[in-house]
């Protein structure tokens, strides 16, 4: 069941569900230009939906309207229409949550399966050989600095 607390009488969603209905925004917006977005679209309909079909397909219809004003943009547009349409559907999310908390556990089911970082680390598996006066540098993730050559920096040998 949803998290909530009551403020002034008045039942108010908790903090850990405004995070999930950010993070899933985000999740939401960046699924829309993908080529898996037909499939979300669905998922995310259903959701909203809750067994209702007019509340599907007013889902479905903003899903949309949302998708329409994120493609045809590039670049700094783009990024400016994908900030306004997370915020719009944060909103939109943490409605949903604040009228059917028994919804949390499904957005967070499909947020994480469109964030692959909310799962387990991927699994990077390398494979080096180096022979004589080979140098090999290898790097699955993160940061990383190589320096190559001989002391004091000359970069051969003597």
């Amino acid at each position: 069941m949803a998290e909530q607390i009551r403020v002034r009488g008045n039942l108010m969603l908790t903090e850990a569900l405004l995070a999930l209905s950010s993070t899933s925004a985000t999740a939401l917006v960046t699924a829309m230009v993908t080529d898996g977005w037909e499939g979300v679209r669905t998922q995310v309909a259903r959701l909203f939906g809750r067994g209702g079909e007019q509340e599907s397909e007013t889902a479905l219809e903003r899903l949309d309207q949302s998708r329409a004003a994120l493609i045809t943009l590039n670049g700094a547009d783009r990024e400016r229409a994908r900030t306004e349409q997370e915020i719009i559907w944060r909103t939109r999310l943490a409605d949903l949550l604040d009228r059917h908390p028994d919804a949390g556990p499904e957005l967070r089911e499909l947020s994480d399966s469109l964030d692959p970082a909310a799962g387990s680390q991927p699994v990077i598996q390398q494979s080096v050989n180096a022979r004589d006066q080979s140098q090999v540098a290898v790097q699955g993730h993160g940061v990383q600095t190589n320096t190559f050559g001989g002391q004091g920096g000359q970069g051969g040998r003597s």
